[in-house]
């Protein structure tokens, strides 16, 4: 029984890293297995396609995307405090797979959204599922900020996609540029999306 669950989650493990470094379409069962160390026999025994593989790897991805997301967005600080450490352990990420590997991978949501939005209808339903899902826990933040009167948004759901979508931004660029210096604006960034007035001692870092 270990070694099954082993070989699964080796194969989880071998697909991310080599869909993070190289994209989708160019892989094979072959290469992943190869990488994973286990026979091909065993992808088939845990899934059907390499299309049921890309959709596990979403989700695996985003339950731990989800729990960091969680610590982070619902901890006891101030609202926007939350946004900036978002920001920040966004970046530091970034940063920390660029050394490991030499360069930016970028989000592996964006990623698969660019190479496979137009080509693979369950893989674009379940990412927009979680993107979704993140606008969600940001406009709860947002419409938190704005009984606070410490932000200046007509809509919480909007302001939210767009603090979402200059995130997600933000990291391609660092990606394409290969430098995460490209995320050092997300914080100012989001206070102007969202109508919000830098804090003096933040502003004096920027």
């Amino acid at each position: 029984m270990g070694r099954t669950s082993n070989a699964r989650e080796a194969i989880l493990g071998a697909a991310q890293s080599l869909i993070e470094l190289r994209g989708y379409s160019a892989l094979g069962v072959a290469e992943i297995c190869k990488t994973a160390g286990v026979p091909k026999g065993s992808f088939y025994y845990f899934f059907e396609s390499k299309e049921a593989l890309a959709l596990t790897v979403l989700d695996e991805h985003w339950a731990d995307q989800r729990r960091e997301w969680t610590r982070v967005l619902r901890s006891d600080a101030e609202p926007l405090q939350r946004l900036r450490q978002l920001f920040e352990e966004t970046e530091a990420s970034q940063r920390a797979g660029q050394q490991s590997c030499g360069t930016v991978s970028g989000c592996l949501f964006g990623n698969l959204t660019l190479e496979l939005s137009n080509q693979t209808e369950a893989i674009r339903l379940r990412l927009q599922e979680i993107f979704d899902a993140q606008v969600d826990m940001v406009e709860s933040v947002v419409a938190e900020a704005r009984e606070r009167d410490e932000v200046t948004v007509a809509d919480p759901r909007d302001a939210a996609r767009s603090v979402v979508a200059q995130l997600e931004g933000q990291v391609l660029l660092a990606k394409l540029y290969n430098n995460t210096s490209q995320l050092g604006i997300l914080w100012a960034n989001c206070l102007a999306l969202l109508g919000a007035r830098m804090p003096r001692e933040a502003a004096a870092e920027v």
